[in-house]
C-alpha cells in the first residue's frame, strides 16, 4: 500500500522488484473525482506502477446508517467506480462500518520477539469507551441498509468492470462501542454474497480478520474461490476479542498452505502484506505509522515471494 505522491516508500517497492500499487489517498480532497484519480494513477504509471486497488472510501456514514443523504453518498461511489473504469483501476477495497469504528486497535506497543513492537486488540478496552452516537442502530437496520447499497452499487460495477472488495470489520466481534457489525464472520460472508449474486460483488480476504474469526484459512479460501478479488496477507494470534498481530513466520497460520489455496483457486489478483510489527529505529512519523512501517513490510514481502517461488 503505497500513499498518492512519490517518497522513499515507492523507491522501496521498486528496489523490492514490485510493479503494482495499493493506494490510499491521504489527506486528498474530493480524491474519487476523475481528474485527481486520473492524474494520481498517471503518476503511478510514470513511475513504473500499475495502480490495481483503491483502498478508500468516500463518506459513508449516512449510507451505513441508513439516514438522509445517503443516495448522495452512494452517488459519490458511483462516480468513483465509474471513474476507476474509465482508469483502468480493477479493484475497490471497501467496508461496512461506521466512523469511527473502522479499523479499532487497543495497544500498539506489545512486546514480540527480539523487543519488535506488535498491535493488537483487546476487548475490554473497547467496553469502557461511551457508546457511539448511532448506538441505537440495529443488526437488522444495517443488513436492510447493506441491501440497499448493493442494489444501488452492483449493477455500476458490473457495467465498469471493477471488482468489489468487501473488507472485514476489524475486529470482527460484535458490538463495539453499541454498535452491532455485520461482516464479522464466514457466516456473514455467505449471506452478503447472497444478496447479490455477482462475480464483481465478492470480498477482500484479510487473513488476520478471518483467523481471528477461527476460519481455516485453506478452506475458507477454497470455498470463496472466484469471489476473492483481494487479499490482506497476515495473522493473528487469539480470537476476535482478544488477538495480537504476529510476524508473517511465526502465526498459527499455515501461510505456505494459504499460499498453496489461492493457487489452487486461480487467483492471480493483489495481494499485499498488512500489519507489521514495528522493528528498532523506527519512529512514529506518519510514514511509519503501526502496522506499516517500512523494514516490517520488507520482511514480510520476502517472505510472501519466497512461499510463492
Amino acid at each position: 500500500m503505497l500513499p498518492p505522491q512519490p517518497d522513499r516508500r515507492w523507491t522501496i517497492a521498486k528496489q523490492l522488484g514490485l510493479n503494482t500499487a495499493v493506494v490510499r489517498f491521504w489527506n486528498v480532497e474530493k480524491w474519487w473525482e476523475y481528474e485527481t484519480l486520473m492524474c494520481i494513477t498517471s503518476r503511478f504509471t510514470d513511475h513504473g506502477f500499475s495502480l490495481n486497488v483503491v483502498e478508500d472510501r468516500p463518506p459513508m456514514e449516512k449510507t451505513v446508517l441508513g439516514e438522509d443523504g445517503r443516495d448522495e453518498e452512494i452517488t459519490t461511489v458511483k462516480r468513483l467506480l465509474r471513474n476507476m473504469g474509465r482508469l483502468g483501476i480493477d479493484t475497490y477495497c471497501w467496508v461496512w462500518t461506521e466512523n469511527p469504528l473502522g479499523v479499532i486497535r487497543t495497544s500498539d506497543s506489545l512486546p514480540g520477539r527480539g523487543d519488535s513492537q506488535r498491535i493488537g486488540y483487546n476487548h475490554e478496552w473497547m467496553e469502557r469507551a461511551p457508546d457511539h452516537k448511532a448506538a441505537d442502530i440495529t443488526e437488522a437496520e444495517l443488513w436492510k441498509n447493506l441491501q440497499y447499497f448493493l442494489d444501488e452499487i452492483v449493477p455500476v460495477a458490473e457495467e465498469v468492470g471493477v471488482n468489489l472488495a468487501l473488507h472485514p470489520d476489524d475486529p470482527p466481534t460484535s458490538p463495539v462501542r453499541g454498535i452491532p457489525r455485520i461482516v464479522k464472520s464466514v457466516d456473514d460472508y455467505r449471506r452478503i454474497l447472497d444478496m447479490y449474486d455477482s462475480p464483481r460483488h465478492g470480498l477482500t480476504f484479510c487473513q488476520g480478520n478471518f483467523a481471528a474469526m477461527g476460519a481455516n484459512i485453506p478452506e475458507t479460501i477454497q470455498e470463496f474461490g472466484g469471489r476473492i478479488h483481494f487479499v490482506h496477507f497476515r495473522d493473528v494470534e487469539g480470537d476476535s476479542r482478544n488477538f495480537v498481530e504476529t510476524w508473517h513466520d511465526e502465526g498459527p497460520t499455515d501461510m505456505k498452505a494459504a499460499i498453496e489455496a489461492y493457487k489452487n483457486i486461480g487467483f492471480d489478483g493483489p495481494i499485499r502484506p498488512d500489519h507489521v510489527p514495528r522493528m528498532i529505529g523506527e519512529s512514529d512519523r506518519e510514514e511509519a505509522m503501526s502496522g506499516y512501517t517500512d523494514m516490517g513490510r520488507l520482511f514480510a514481502i520476502g517472505y510472501m515471494k519466497g512461499l510463492i517461488e
